[in-house]
């Protein structure tokens, strides 16, 4: 019976982990436009148990955005340039995706232990 409590509680960090995976990529996304944002990306470690996952923190993604002429916007620099933000809309898209379906396997191994909980305590009853 640990065993299914187990496979329940990893099933459920897998699940809390994914969903701080689909936040950071849709902030990034609502800021693709934002002249200057940098990509967060979420450090993820796992915990010494092995059990379940801990998201550590949110880095800034340290490559330099696209450099764009635009002298009539008020934060270009000296020459008329702004730096656009570092977020590619196709990676964070393809993160979130993946996520997601990560999400769905968690859900659904979090499923399948409750069935057997359930399952076993069926037998208990009888």
């Amino acid at each position: 019976m640990d065993s299914l409590k187990a496979t329940m509680m990893q099933a459920l960090s897998g699940m809390q982990l994914q969903t701080k995976r689909i936040d950071v990529s849709s902030q990034n996304i609502s800021n693709a436009d934002t002249p200057g944002y940098r990509r967060k990306i979420l450090t993820v470690e796992e915990q010494s148990s092995g059990a379940a996952f801990m998201a550590t923190r949110v880095q800034l993604d340290q490559s330099e955005g696209e450099r764009q002429y635009d002298p009539e916007n008020p934060l270009s620099d000296s020459e008329g340039y702004i730096t656009a933000s570092n977020v590619s809309l196709v990676t964070e898209m393809a993160d979130m995706r993946e996520a997601n379906r990560s999400y769905e396997a968690n859900l659904n191994s979090f499923r399948q232990a409750r069935s057997m909980y359930q399952s076993l305590l069926d037998v208990l009853k009888r």
